[in-house]
């Protein structure tokens, strides 16, 4: 999945990869060019602990907070707070020279809640069809698909609270 983000104003793109074989809190994490790979373990409601960073042992809780603003962000880090601005519509959106086919789940771009789910197990969605409504502080986020396909798993109900990254809809 790829995200364009600012942190303290300054643009970055980051592309976060679970690969195939890894567990699930195994990622790969691409930020303008670098790759990490990042183990983190979830500790619940918007909090995750870095455990190693690559091959490295480290001990970094993080708390990802909504900040007031559409797609604004507070990061606690030990070290301090810093905020980061996610273009929530790159996460769902093709981009170009990506292939899509290797991303098979939409997952929530920010802490909020299900709104509307226009889905469910088993349905055949178009490119860019509406799948699911995020709200988060008063504002919606309209997911869509990102490819074509058949939906394997919606694991998620209207008046739903869901997290940062929390899978929505599976693609088969």
């Amino acid at each position: 999945m790829r995200f364009n983000i600012e942190v303290n104003g300054r643009g970055r793109t980051v592309r976060v990869k679970r690969p195939a074989t890894s567990p699930e809190h195994h990622l790969l994490v691409d930020v303008d060019g670098r790759q990490h790979k990042v183990d983190v373990r979830p500790l619940g409601n918007g909090r995750l602990s870095i455990i190693r960073l690559n091959g490295m042992p480290r001990s970094h809780d993080v708390t990802v907070t909504a900040a007031g603003c559409r797609g604004r962000f507070d990061v606690q880090l030990r070290e301090g707070v810093f905020w980061a601005v996610v273009d929530s519509r790159r996460t769902v959106r093709r981009v170009r020279g990506e292939d899509v086919s290797e991303s098979r789940e939409v997952v929530a771009p920010m802490p909020g809640r299900i709104v509307r789910l226009m889905v469910a197990d088993g349905d055949e969605v178009v490119e860019r069809q509406d799948l699911v409504v995020v709200e988060a502080m008063k504002m919606e986020n309209v997911l869509k698909a990102p490819k074509a396909g058949r939906i394997k798993k919606v694991p998620i109900r209207e008046g739903m609270t869901v997290e940062v990254g929390q899978p929505l809809v599976t693609f088969e």
